[in-house]
C-alpha cells in the first residue's frame, strides 16, 4: 500500500476512531462518577446528569490523539482523559447557572440548576472539579504504565493551573467583567487563551505526556492554535446556528452584548482568522507526520463542527 494510501485509509477510518473512543471516555466516566444510590444521592445523581450527557467529547479526543501521538499508555490517557472532562463538566453546570451566564438549556437537556436547584448545581461543579484530581492523582498510575510519580505531579500541575485563577476561572471572570465593553482583538484572544485554550491546551498536553521535548513543544503550539479557533468557531456558531442544532440558547452573547470575534471583526474576517490558526496548528505537527494523524484530523473536526 503506498503512502497516500495509507493515509487515505486513516482518514476513513476517523470517524470509527472517534466512536470508539467516545465510547471509552463516556465508560470511563460512568466508573469513576459516584453511583446516583449512594449517600448523597441527590447530588451523586445530579453529578451523572451533568457529566454524562453526552457532547462531542473533543478535549477527551483531543487528549486520546495526543497520547497515541507520543505512545502515551492507554491507562493513562484515559485518567487524563476523564479528568479533563470532568472538569470541563464543572465549568459548564457553573457558567449555566443565574449568577453567571444564566442559561436553562445544555446539550438539548435543562441545565443542572433548571433539573435540580441553584444549591445543588453549586455543589455539582465543587464535587466534579474535585473527582477530576482525585482520577488523575490515583496511585495506580504508575503502577505497569511507565509513569513515574514526577510526571503525574506535573500532570495535576497542569490542570490545577489551566483551571484557576490564570486559566479557565480567570477567563470567565474576564468575561463577566468584559460584558458591554468594548475589546481589541488581541483583548479578546487574551480572555479565551484562558477560559477556553488553557483546558483544551492541558487536554493536550497530558495526553503527551510521555512525549519528547520536541514532541511536547509542538502540541502546545497545535493546542494554543487550535484552542483559539475552537472559540471562533463557536462564537460563529452562536450566531448561525439555531437552539435546537446547538444544544444550547442560541444568540445567547449577542443578547447579554458579549465582545466576540463575530462582533469584532465580522463573520468573513472571523472565518478567515479561524482558518489561519487551523493553519497554524497544523504546520506546528507537520514534522510528526503519520504520527500526527489523528490531531489533523481533530483539527479538521473542530473546523467543521456544527455545535
Amino acid at each position: 500500500m503506498t503512502n497516500s494510501s495509507l493515509l487515505n485509509a486513516a482518514a476513513s477510518d476517523f470517524p470509527a476512531w472517534v466512536s470508539s473512543k467516545q465510547a471509552r471516555i463516556e465508560q470511563t466516566l460512568a466508573q469513576t462518577l459516584p453511583a446516583g444510590n449512594i449517600a448523597p444521592n441527590t447530588l451523586h445523581d445530579a453529578m451523572r446528569y451533568s457529566a454524562l450527557t453526552g457532547g462531542k467529547r473533543v478535549r477527551a479526543l483531543l487528549c486520546y490523539a495526543a497520547a497515541e501521538m507520543c505512545d502515551t499508555n492507554i491507562v493513562i490517557a484515559d485518567a487524563a482523559a476523564c479528568a479533563v472532562e470532568l472538569i470541563h463538566a464543572y465549568s459548564l453546570v457553573h457558567d449555566d447557572m443565574p449568577c453567571m451566564d444564566d442559561d436553562d438549556l445544555r446539550r438539548g437537556k435543562p441545565s443542572c440548576h433548571k433539573q435540580y436547584d441553584d444549591a445543588t448545581a453549586l455543589l455539582v461543579g465543587d464535587a466534579l472539579q474535585s473527582l477530576a484530581f482525585e482520577a488523575l492523582s490515583q496511585p495506580r498510575l504508575c503502577n505497569n504504565t511507565g509513569l513515574q510519580a514526577s510526571q503525574q505531579i506535573n500532570m495535576l500541575n497542569m490542570l490545577a493551573k489551566a483551571t484557576g485563577s490564570t486559566g479557565m476561572a480567570g477567563g470567565q471572570a474576564i468575561d463577566l467583567a468584559s460584558i458591554g465593553k468594548s475589546l481589541t482583538q488581541a483583548e479578546l484572544e487574551s480572555m479565551h487563551q484562558l477560559k477556553t485554550g488553557a483546558l483544551i491546551q492541558a487536554a493536550v498536553l497530558l495526553g503527551a505526556i510521555n512525549g519528547s521535548n520536541a514532541q511536547m513543544a509542538a502540541v502546545r503550539t497545535y493546542a494554543a492554535n487550535i484552542g483559539l479557533a475552537f472559540q471562533v468557531v463557536d462564537d460563529i456558531l452562536d450566531v448561525e446556528a439555531d437552539t435546537a442544532t446547538l444544544g444550547k440558547t442560541a444568540g445567547k452573547d449577542a443578547d447579554a452584548n458579549k465582545p466576540t470575534y463575530v462582533t469584532i471583526l465580522g463573520l468573513a474576517l472571523a472565518r478567515q482568522h479561524a482558518q489561519k490558526l487551523y493553519e497554524n496548528a497544523i504546520a506546528a505537527i507537520a514534522p510528526f507526520g503519520d504520527s500526527a494523524q489523528r490531531l489533523r484530523e481533530l483539527a479538521t473536526f473542530i473546523m467543521q463542527r456544527s455545535f
